[in-house]
């Protein structure tokens, strides 16, 4: 399937396969090792973890197992959300790369600008820290690409006008209907590249009927056509499932809305 082996370029030249599998809330052990087993046998080329999921372990022997040269798969991590100091960068760091042991990190993200149990505070100094430590491994080349997760615009300002290196991308909850455009727009004005997570708003579009009348149109599904928006809009969706089917089905997405439908979609976004 083409859209499993298209990829993004990062602003550093670094490419990233299109779609990315992703394995928020799949426990560790079998669960999480299954289902990234069979992405990867149905062409996934981009597994993307967290060291909060407490998943990297099982990560690491799925792809170890699968028989695809390390070369041929992009991995993503992310360093917890309430790290906000240099120690507890490196320490997160060494944590992930010991876990995954599949050498360096491909993509190394800041989870959040703030703890999940204190959203909206204010850690901007926390994260200028933590970036420079981000920095610092991708000097070392213990990790090819930096970026961030869950970061708005003032986020990402004050990071910028801190530090050397523009993050090469930012994952934020992104789908029909919540586009987080000002977020996108800035992003992509300084050539950072959007992921977008729970492309299928963790099920809930899935009855969508506005989706369900635009699927029966191409005879694909409310979830294919969710995720080929986000790649018509250049955002990376990072669909997860644990159901081999499923998994399969969320990369069969090589056909074009046309731009009426992709309209009709945008016409759904509630805004940030």
């Amino acid at each position: 399937m083409p859209a499993l082996t298209d990829t993004f370029t990062l602003s550093n030249g670094v490419t990233i396969p299109k779609i990315g599998f992703g394995t928020w809330q799949i426990p560790d052990g079998p669960e999480t090792y299954d289902s990234v087993r069979a992405a990867l046998d149905a062409g996934y080329r981009h597994i993307d973890t967290a060291r909060a999921y407490g998943n990297e372990a099982s990560v690491r022997r799925a792809v170890r197992d699968s028989g695809i040269d390390r070369d041929e798969i992009f991995i993503t991590t992310k360093c917890p959300a309430e790290v906000k100091d240099a120690d507890g960068a490196r320490h997160a760091l060494e944590r992930s790369l010991a876990l995954l042991d599949l050498g360096r990190i491909d993509l190394y993200l800041i989870h959040a600008p703030w703890p999940w149990n204190a959203q909206g505070s204010d850690h901007r100094a926390g994260n200028i820290e933590v970036w420079k430590v981000f920095e610092e491994a991708y000097e070392s080349g213990s990790t090819r690409a930096i970026g961030v997760s869950n970061f708005v615009v003032a986020d990402l300002e004050s990071l910028i006008d801190a530090t050397d290196v523009v993050p090469h991308a930012n994952q934020i909850r992104w789908f029909v209907g919540n586009t987080q455009p000002e977020t996108t727009a800035y992003s992509k004005e300084h050539d950072i590249l959007v992921e977008g997570y729970s492309p299928l708003a963790t099920g809930r579009l899935l009855d969508n009927p506005d989706i369900k009348g635009i699927a029966e149109k191409y005879g694909k599904s409310v979830a294919q056509v969710s995720i080929r928006y986000l790649l018509q809009k250049d955002i990376l969706p990072l669909p997860k499932s644990t159901t081999p089917s499923r998994i399969v089905e969320n990369a069969d997405v090589d056909f074009e809305l046309s731009a009426d439908d992709v309209a009709a979609l945008d016409a759904l976004d509630a805004g940030e």
